[in-house]
């Protein structure tokens, strides 16, 4: 071999230990600091949202024992914060805009009058919803007591109300064919909600188009856990039979 070839041969035992190159180790370090602050910057992340959280709940524990001690502000302070929710509650509960701000109406006042039996042994969103739910309960079983109809919901001036319609889907627009699918669709679950039983349907709404968890929907209604998911066991047992032709 000639002095020029030995000078060209590379030691496989370097390559080997390139990484201990100092650029090499500075690159390795770099990555290690990023990756490092990407997961201080997640933690962080959740601990700020972890204190928004508690920073909101013992606002609205401040604003709760106002309302106990006579404030009227304090009160419409968690109205304004509920309200939205409590009505949209209501009328999706109920499929009736009348019944719905009936509903609403008389859950604040019952709120309002009670106040001073919170305990706060649940949030004030347990609280409240539980009101709405037990109103909404007993509307629907009055309805099944007259045996009333109700497969068509209607506003307060007597129009149809398509419920699916506040879905955003801007290509059933453009397909005829598509938005009378669903129209029928909604009808027939609409239809098949009217034959569970007041508490099936009202369980079967509040885990499905509420996305509450059994645990809160049992506390709302007075009842267990195991018992809220044996009434949606129910509940979605009769609504396969009764959809099962759609499949």
């Amino acid at each position: 071999m000639t002095a020029d070839a030995a000078s060209l041969a590379v030691d496989p035992g370097a390559i080997a230990g390139i990484g201990a190159l100092p650029g090499a180790q500075r690159v390795k370090s770099s990555a290690g600091m990023a990756l490092s602050k990407a997961r201080t910057g997640a933690t962080r992340d959740k601990a700020e949202r972890e204190q928004d959280r508690l920073q909101s709940r013992a606002e609205e524990t401040d604003l709760i024992r106002e309302a106990q001690a006579g404030s009227r502000a304090a009160f419409d302070a968690l109205v304004r914060q509920y309200e939205h929710q409590v009505l949209r509650l209501a009328l999706h509960l109920t499929g009736s805009e009348h019944d719905a701000e009936d509903i609403y109406q008389e859950a604040f006042f019952k709120a309002y009058r009670y106040i001073g039996n919170f305990r706060f042994e649940c949030s004030f969103y347990t609280w409240i919803y539980r009101i709405v739910t037990n109103l909404c309960l007993d509307q629907l079983r009055r309805r099944k007591t007259r045996r009333e109809d109700n497969a068509v919901v209607m506003d307060r001036s007597g129009e149809e109300i398509d419920m699916l319609a506040t879905v955003s889907d801007n290509r059933s627009f453009s397909n005829p064919a598509r938005e009378l699918d669903r129209k029928v669709l909604g009808e027939r679950i609409q239809a098949a909600l009217e034959k569970l039983t007041p508490r099936e349907r009202m369980v079967f709404e509040l885990k499905h188009y509420q996305g509450l968890r059994l645990r809160t929907i049992g506390e709302m209604l007075n009842t267990t856990e195991e018992t809220a998911k044996n009434t949606l066991f129910r509940a979605t047992k009769k609504l396969r039979a009764q959809l099962a032709e759609l499949r």
